[in-house]
């Protein structure tokens, strides 16, 4: 995709997944969370109208089994969780979503039916009987490539290669949906839309297996089974399997079936952020569902990979599961927001670790972007009595600084376009990076010891202070709070930072000259305990 900065008003509609709640949200879900708001935020602060959609998943089998072992009812259990944690998880790392979609509400259930009514009417439904592998952990028949040999007390078991625990044998009679008519439709649409999968070892893996050929779905189960589900419309003996279910709130969410200029407005989403471990339901059967429903599939589905703690993925089931605000009370949500956009590439597993943070925390956080700003405005409050002073005549290395923050801020929205948001980090480092280093060479507390050298002193704080109206403009999606501090000190009469274009940032000379500067609160304070006792 090409930067848009220029492209006022257009929709930028960006997704989560919706997260099971059968239990609290660990780092690996708020991974994918920082991830989407990020992307929303920066798209807004281009001018974009953005749109940022989570919620939560609250129906299938497991919710029923992980509510009955609890000893309550299934709503009872997703309105705990929903309260007490993954609303609260939204706050804890800073997410600014334009809405929250819970699976049980009616605006949702009402159109699953209407949706799922069109299909049956069109011919893309039939009844048929089917025998296969369940995993309930997945909530999904499971092919025998998808199983492993069990260990330990499941040793000799097939189990799913994901969860580690032993699939169900099931037979049953069910609806399904003729997925099987659209392996030659997908694959004709992958080619024609190469940017529709990312990254492109996730596409070349999805293209794989559609080749292979697809079997028809089964959308339904038996209420002889279990019954926490939305009913089939028109056979209320059946109700529908949560992912069928689950993958059309990213539609009724913004209207389907009632508010169709809302809809029209905000779909195709440009970006639906998932895990990889969920990629084919995104990138085979959603699109498959709204090609069959006559609607336009999203314009990407964008697979991260999996956050690793001691060489596994994060599991709550594992006991490898770390709570955000584990981290949030210690280094604070714009540290966790930094942390994680920018140890691991988007697309890609990484390892997560307490030292890695800690280090980074310090060495790129706190000593590289907090020092740098807290030194510069001290500077001019020592100097110049806190008032920005006129640059006069730039020099080649005053030249530099202003190229390099030019380049960062065309290579930094290149990257947001391209869902590289570790390059975007990298790019705008590029720019700390260069400050620390002018300031380090220009050494202004040695030009303020000689009167005659006045003028020089004032050009190199305030290209100083350019550079940091740059960072607080570019840093603002990734570190809000933090962002908002610096601007709070720098941006005296040119309004609120969210009003500042991206696309705009990189122009020189706007801070204007005599104005006072406020005081600057710390960015990132420094943090005593060792990386062990964050725990």
């Amino acid at each position: 995709m090409e930067p848009m900065s220029a492209n006022k008003g257009q929709s930028f509609y960006v997704t989560t997944p919706i997260f099971y709640v059968n239990d609290a949200p660990h780092i690996g879900h708020a991974y994918t969370e920082v991830a989407a708001d990020v992307l929303a935020r920066w798209h807004r602060q281009r001018g974009e109208r953005s749109f940022l959609l989570t919620g939560t998943d609250e129906h299938g089998e497991k919710i029923l089994r992980t509510a009955a072992a609890n000893k309550v009812s299934p709503r009872q259990w997703a309105d705990k969780l929903v309260e007490e944690a993954w609303l609260p998880l939204l706050e804890t790392i800073d997410i600014q979503n334009q809405d929250f979609i819970r699976t049980t509400e009616p605006r949702h259930e009402k159109n699953v039916q209407k949706f799922l009514q069109h299909l049956y009417d069109t011919g893309f439904i039939y009844r048929g009987s089917y025998e296969g592998n369940y995993c309930v952990g997945c909530e999904e028949y499971k092919t025998d490539a998808d199983l492993i040999d069990g260990e330990g007390a499941f040793a000799g078991q097939p189990v799913c290669a994901i969860h580690s625990k032993p699939v169900e044998k099931l037979q049953e009679t069910n609806y399904f949906f003729k997925l099987s008519e659209y392996a030659d439709k997908l694959l004709a649409f992958y080619e024609a839309n190469p940017k529709f999968i990312q990254p492109d070892s996730a596409r070349n893996e999805v293209m794989s297996f559609v080749r292979r050929g697809l079997e028809d779905l089964s959308i339904s189960r038996s209420k002889e089974k279990f019954d926490w589900g939305i009913d089939i419309p028109w056979d209320d003996s059946h109700i529908t399997y949560v992912w069928f279910d689950a993958l059309l709130n990213y539609i009724t969410a913004i209207g389907y079936g009632e508010d169709e200029e809302k809809f029209a407005s905000l779909w195709p989403a440009s970006v639906q952020v998932v895990g990889k471990d969920i990629l084919r339901f995104h990138a085979v059967i959603w699109p498959a569902m709204l090609m069959a429903a006559g609607i336009e599939p999203p314009k990407q589905v964008f697979g991260h990979g999996w956050l690793l703690v001691g060489g596994e993925k994060m599991s709550k089931s594992k006991l490898t599961g770390i709570a955000p605000s584990q981290i949030t009370d210690t280094f604070g949500s714009d540290a966790f927001r930094y942390y994680f956009m920018k140890a691991i590439a988007f697309g890609q597993d990484g390892s997560f670790s307490w030292e890695d943070l800690s280090a980074r925390y310090q060495a790129e956080l706190a000593n590289g972007l907090g020092n740098l700003a807290s030194r510069s405005i001290a500077m001019i409050h020592r100097y110049f009595d806190g008032v920005l002073p006129a640059a006069s005549e730039f020099t080649d290395e005053d030249k530099k600084v202003q190229q390099i923050a030019t380049d960062a801020v065309a290579a930094a929205d290149q990257a947001i376009s391209d869902v590289a948001i570790q390059d975007a980090l990298t790019a705008i480092w590029t720019l700390v990076d260069e400050l620390n280093n002018y300031i380090t060479v220009q050494e202004p507390w040695v030009l303020a010891k000689d009167e005659s050298k006045r003028d020089r002193l004032a050009t190199v704080l305030n290209t100083t202070a350019e550079g940091l109206r740059v960072l607080a403009v570019l840093m603002n999606s990734i570190t809000p709070k933090a962002a908002a501090k610096l601007w709070s000190a720098l941006g005296a009469g040119l309004g609120s930072l969210d009003a500042q274009p991206i696309g705009d940032a990189g122009r020189w000379g706007q801070l204007p000259a005599g104005a006072a500067l406020a005081e600057l609160e710390p960015l990132f304070p420094r943090i005593e305990t060792d990386a062990t006792e964050a725990k």
